[in-house]
């Protein structure tokens, strides 16, 4: 797999979020990809780099249907974690959509051109593993691999990957947060072979809080008390309100046709009173 070998420049980010925003809003018109990326290419900053990724995502739509193996070859330009997730939307399964996955990608760039955190941008990233319930092995080792995590980050998260699971995700964030570092002291004992120290003083109380609980609950806390990046939540499908309404005008026609069916069968069907009179309009 290619990697990025470094953070993009802020302008980038901005025509990335852009592009998803597009995506995600005309997508809705059912029009195929390809289409869609043919009109919206010639609405990017020509000064950034993304329309010549968005030509050569063109080209592999063409040839293979799929967007995401272009998307690996330009590691240098998407990273493995935005791969990913467009492997995932592209799935047979359904399971997690296009739609989704653009609104996360649109998010997640908007979040790196105000100039994300290397602890926000994990949040942001594993609670969108967690609350579309996609491969964990697969995306941890995508995540750890973003070229803004520094080695100690990415070495934490592939440890992550082997856990995860096994030990409670609250008691892992406690036990690489610097509130864990500063109770050891405390205590007297030494911080020698412990952590990464890698969260804040308050990453770790807030996971001392958690213990036991939901993922989801933690990352909720975290988002209330530090301002971290909140994931977007698909919405939900809006039933047809026509729905039952038609369903009665059809089962009405029904009766009728019912009706109709059991007087002809007793040879007493008048058909006289379907006939228009002289006048009638």
């Amino acid at each position: 797999m290619a990697i990025s070998q470094k953070p993009l420049d802020r302008a980038e980010y901005v025509e990335q979020a852009y592009l998803f925003q597009l995506l995600r809003e005309r997508i809705a018109a059912e029009l195929p990809m390809q289409e869609l990326l043919e009109q919206i290419r010639f609405e990017l900053m020509t000064t950034t780099k993304l329309p010549i990724a968005v030509d050569y995502l063109l080209t592999e739509l063409k040839h293979s249907g799929q967007m995401h193996p272009a998307m690996l070859k330009l590691g240098h330009y998407f990273t493995p974690f935005q791969s990913f997730l467009i492997a995932q939307a592209e799935q047979e399964s359904g399971r997690f959509t296009m739609e989704t996955a653009l609104q996360v990608l649109e998010a997640e760039a908007k979040y790196r051109e105000e100039g994300c955190t290397q602890a926000g941008l994990f949040f942001f990233q594993f609670e969108v593993l967690c609350r579309n319930r996609l491969h964990y092995d697969r995306g941890l080792t995508a995540i750890s691999n973003d070229p803004l995590f520094s080695k100690p980050w990415a070495k934490w998260i592939l440890m992550l990957r082997a856990q995860i699971g096994l030990v409670d995700m609250a008691d892992l964030l406690f036990l690489a947060s610097e509130e864990y570092e500063a109770r050891l002291k405390e205590a007297g004992e030494s911080v020698e072979g412990k952590g990464p120290f890698l969260f804040g003083r308050k990453e770790g109380r807030i996971a001392l809080g958690n213990r036991q609980k939901e993922p989801l609950y933690l990352f909720g806390a975290m988002q209330r008390h530090l301002g971290y990046p909140v994931v977007p939540r698909p919405k939900p499908r809006e039933e047809n309100k026509d729905a039952i309404p038609q369903l009665m005008r059809r089962m009405e026609r029904l009766e009728s046709r019912v009706k109709l069916m059991e007087e002809e069968r007793r040879a007493s069907l008048d058909i006289s009173k379907f006939y228009k009179k002289p006048g009638d309009e």
